[in-house]
């Protein structure tokens, strides 16, 4: 009686070319022919196809000028020796009816390793496509809303009477946005967890619900939106930040922009690193801009513009890896995307070079000023100076 297959754990390839025309009949014949009886039944390969435990031999084959040539693969349920055994016995065969053959291995897959990689490949692909639809269920921002029910409405929310939806007082979690026009927008997705500032002072009732609950920041994609966003930071407890995409507002975001800003919203802490890291004036580089002028050398800052190290440009990557934290790079050469990516990956805030190469794309967390610049600035002023 012949066994339901058992999953297969290995498939064999194996090539083979038979010096005369054959058929599959013949190949899979001369498989069965030549292994049998070399070892106990355990390895019978009929008992074994017999009980399920290796699968049906296929084979593929074509005539090319009076030889056979192609493949042979059998699917294998058995443990890693046994299937080596069965490849190596299948490799043995050497005859093909009266033609000589020649058989080799090809190779043996792990079929549960290629199941592994489909499902997880797959698993990104589904992951991928959720976040597009809703915010991940845990921070219970965003809501399904049937198209046959009425929309939220905006309420007014605490003595200052912020614009809000109508779930801030019991969810867990609250949207924090600039205005009225972003909490709509945000209700129009079916989040009605969120509530408005309405000015630049942070309000009381806004630093009493981050006490209270897990908030995140979601600002337009423009200066006014950094100023709130630093406003927020030093005055409230918040947790995360999202951002609508640069130079857009959250008020004209689809539904889908939506949850994707808030999907890559970031914790609060990196965000404060960037925000309140101080600024690097122009001037305060001055005399290396003049210092450096013709060197061919490089100076790396930390954030007080104390000298971390003074090496020559050839030697810049190498003394990169070797110090750190570094907050700014100052050097007498072309900034170009090798070290703006340097830089990205580094942590450093500024880069200051002689120009800048074309076609370089460097991120918002790093800036770029120009020594040229400084120079013609710091000889303006000092112009400015002599006049009066």
């Amino acid at each position: 009686m012949t066994h339901a297959q058992l999953p297969a754990k290995y498939r064999i390839k194996l090539v083979f070319e038979v010096d005369g025309e054959v058929e599959k009949h013949d190949i899979i014949g001369a498989i069965f022919g030549q292994s049998e009886g070399l070892f106990g039944p355990e390895l019978d390969l009929s008992e074994l196809v017999k009980t399920g435990r290796v699968g049906r031999i296929d084979v593929a084959l074509k005539h090319i000028r009076g030889k056979t040539v192609g493949t042979i693969t059998i699917p294998s349920a058995l443990d890693r020796a046994s299937t080596a055994i069965i490849a190596a016995t299948v490799e043995a065969v050497d005859r093909v009816g009266p033609y000589p053959a020649r058989t080799k291995l090809d190779e043996i897959v792990d079929v549960r390793e290629e199941r592994r990689k489909w499902i997880i490949k797959r698993a990104r692909e589904i992951l991928r496509e959720w976040t597009l639809t809703k915010v991940p269920s845990a921070s219970e921002v965003v809501r399904e809303v049937s198209e046959v029910l009425v929309p939220a409405k905006v309420v007014r929310y605490g003595p200052e009477g912020l614009p809000a939806g109508p779930d801030v007082e019991r969810a867990r979690e609250i949207i924090i946005v600039e205005g009225r026009a972003d909490v709509i927008n945000l209700l129009k997705c079916g989040i009605t967890n969120v509530i408005a500032m309405e000015g630049l002072r942070v309000p009381d009732t806004i630093i009493r619900l981050c006490e209270q609950k897990e908030a995140t920041a979601f600002l337009d994609g423009d200066h006014m939106g950094d100023v709130l966003l630093k406003e927020l930071l030093s005055t409230a407890r918040i947790r995360y930040v999202a951002r609508a995409p640069r130079g857009r507002e959250v008020e004209e975001l689809t539904p889908k922009e939506v949850l994707e800003a808030l999907a890559k919203r970031v914790p609060a802490d990196e965000v404060r690193k960037e925000v309140f890291a101080p600024e690097l004036k122009p001037d305060a580089v001055a005399g290396l801009a003049e210092e450096l002028e013709g060197t061919l050398e490089a100076v790396l800052l930390d954030e007080e513009l104390n000298q971390l190290a003074r090496v020559p440009v050839s030697q810049l990557f190498d003394k990169v890896e070797e110090v750190g934290p570094i907050y700014a790079l100052v050097f007498d050469g072309i900034i170009t995307q090798r070290i703006v990516d340097m830089a990205r990956k580094k942590g450093i805030r500024y880069l200051v070079g002689e120009r800048v190469a074309s076609g370089v794309k460097a991120p918002d967390s790093i800036r770029i000023l120009l020594l040229p610049d400084i120079r013609g600035a710091q000889g303006r002023g000092s112009s400015s100076e002599e006049g009066h």
